[in-house]
């Protein structure tokens, strides 16, 4: 069921910090294999040890934002490149917090999703403060996170949890990372970055950022690419510039 325990966590951060590196890729799917996409946190395993809660919780020396548990939903912001989810089966707790990390969601219409924490007598702490604001009414999240209630990816949909539902959730984010791919790594990468700095920011921040941003664009041989390729030319696009700068 992909539950959640110390060892998933710091391997689901390492590959997300990694993956910062890799100027090669285009486009990151996260799956889950078997039954569901992930069942929320191992309580058992976790539970064993009260050393594994401060591993979680505790932000290391030197980090300025996440601890480890945030780390798993909020690194797939932190990428130039978008992020998609493939949802199947089950997506509780922790699960759904590292699906709202990512850009996009398409899951099929009857997998269950839900806020669990409430049911351990917990609060979603895996970066939900952030990514749940950008997509959720606050009065949903509040009556979601206090009764803990299952609801199916359809009623997602409605919510603002899911992109969108697919018979086949992974061929569908197949095909968006393909055709989001086809366009220049540059304007993408600039697109995430803009949105996300911006979306709950004041309108001068917003304004700031969008003139900032094109700036970089304008001119650059993606851009120029980009165009020639509207205009029948297929240049070859080249590794996309670093919009943390």
């Amino acid at each position: 069921m992909n539950a959640l325990n110390v060892e998933m966590f710091e391997s689901i951060a390492r590959t997300a910090t990694s993956l910062k590196a890799k100027k090669s890729a285009r486009a990151i799917i996260l799956s889950g294999s078997g039954k569901a996409f992930c069942t929320g946190l191992d309580v058992k395993s976790v539970g064993s040890n009260p050393m594994n809660f401060s591993m979680l919780l505790d932000k290391p020396a030197g980090t300025e934002y996440s601890n480890l548990a945030q780390d798993v939903a909020y690194l797939w912001r932190q990428l130039p490149i978008p992020v998609i989810a493939s949802l199947h089966g089950m997506c509780f707790g922790g699960g759904l917090q590292i699906a709202m990390g990512a850009d996009f969601r398409i899951s099929t219409p009857d997998c269950q999703l839900s806020i669990m924490e409430g049911k351990w007598g917990l609060i979603p702490d895996m970066s939900a403060s952030v990514t749940f604001r950008e997509h959720v009414r606050m009065d949903v999240v509040k009556e979601l996170t206090m009764t803990a209630r299952i609801f199916t990816a359809e009623e997602g949909c409605g919510y603002g949890f899911v992109t969108r539902c697919s018979k086949d959730p992974f061929q569908s984010s197949l095909e968006l990372a393909r055709e989001i791919a086809a366009r220049s790594p540059d304007a993408v990468a600039g697109a995430k970055k803009l949105f996300q700095s911006t979306w709950v920011s004041p309108e001068s921040a917003g304004l700031d950022q969008e003139t900032k941003i094109q700036k970089r664009l304008l001119a650059s041989w993606n851009q120029m690419s980009a165009a020639g390729r509207s205009m029948g030319v297929k240049v070859p696009y080249k590794s996309s510039k670093d919009f943390e700068k």
